[in-house]
């Protein structure tokens, strides 16, 4: 129904637009409720355990999609098991100047430079208070645009605090594209600073959350070795691989699209070789020492199972559900439910 009815529909409106579109619509109650019924499928096979978590089943949304938490009970309607909020910053910001979304279609992708647009980790807590505790939420935090790297802790820490009670894990987002300098929090020095910091303010508290940095899918091996090294010397949670690439390689869009497009992070099709093989070295590598979510050019069934089997506990869509639609998660069920 999506694939055929509503997306053509959608895809004739600015991409940003369309998701605004989506976003009111998924508020009715009655209509996300039917929306999730159509497509309801669930099995005991599908839950998973992890980081002291019950998930009704492994497949995430991504963060970006609902950024303010605004439909996150929607999109637990449509049969996710998780949803990441965010990214949060401590104060709201507009983000980039639009246009800062564009589809690919021929490519299956997306080019993004939003720009941590938010509304700030106060309104978002407030949307959180009355939240329902069968949905597992995860915040994705950072840094104000406006803040300077060597300020950056304090920003992480800020929204650590304000969103503690209302989460049940955090994401630390270093790895997005679109803020200046951002992935600089990358390098091992100011990353180790900084979950070391988020370790010490967890491991004061009485019940810790379980603590995920997401990377990115252009660091080399040397990069993801030193990030194996902190993870497991800090004993942080797990890893989300990957976000966005900045990589152009391999695409049937002409350049001139893309230079009128101009800069952004890159998700969908083109990047699901890539977030694979992040997936795999890690995986290797680190002897499976810790979860990993995987995320990055999933659109099938097949390609949710390949990122599973590459060593990935659980997954994520963002790209592929603005493709595929809702029915992406209940062919993804069915085919784990398959085995």
């Amino acid at each position: 129904m999506y694939r055929y009815f509503a997306k053509p529909l959608l895809f004739r409106l600015p991409a940003e637009t369309a998701h605004h579109f989506t976003f009111n619509l998924l508020k009715i109650p009655m209509f996300s409720q039917g929306l999730g019924w159509w497509h309801q499928f669930d099995h005991p096979s599908l839950k998973r355990e992890l980081f002291g978590l019950t998930f009704r089943n492994p497949i995430g949304l991504a963060a970006g999609f609902d950024k303010n938490a605004v439909c996150y009970q929607a999109l637990h309607n449509l049969g996710f098991g998780f949803v990441e909020i965010g990214t949060v910053t401590p104060e709201p910001q507009a983000g980039n100047p639009r246009p800062r979304l564009f589809r690919l279609p021929s490519d299956e992708a997306l080019i993004n430079r939003m720009g941590f647009n938010n509304d700030g980790m106060k309104r978002i807590v407030r949307r959180l208070e009355n939240r329902r505790r069968d949905l597992i939420i995860g915040g994705n935090i950072g840094k104000n645009k406006v803040t300077p790297n060597e300020d950056a802790i304090s920003d992480y820490e800020k929204c650590f605090h304000a969103l503690y009670e209302y989460v049940d894990y955090f994401t630390v987002n270093v790895s997005s594209p679109n803020t200046p300098d951002l992935r600089a929090l990358q390098d091992k020095e100011p990353l180790t600073r900084l979950l070391r910091h988020l370790q010490d303010l967890n491991h004061a508290r009485s019940a810790p959350k379980p603590i995920l940095l997401k990377i990115a899918p252009d660091l080399n091996n040397d990069q993801l070795d030193d990030i194996i090294d902190i993870v497991t010397t800090l004993s942080i949670d797990g890893l989300i691989a990957t976000n966005t690439t900045i990589d152009r390689g391999g695409l049937t869009t002409s350049a001139a699209t893309l230079e009128n497009i101009g800069n952004g992070g890159l998700s969908g099709k083109p990047l699901t070789g890539r977030a694979t093989e992040v997936i795999f070295y890690i995986h290797q590598k680190s002897k499976g020492r810790f979860p990993i979510i995987g995320v990055g050019g999933i659109h099938s069934a097949k390609e949710a199972r390949e990122k599973l089997e590459a060593g990935a506990s659980l997954i994520q869509l963002y790209t592929g559900f603005v493709y595929q639609g809702p029915q992406l998660i209940k062919d993804i069920k069915r085919e784990l439910v398959s085995d």
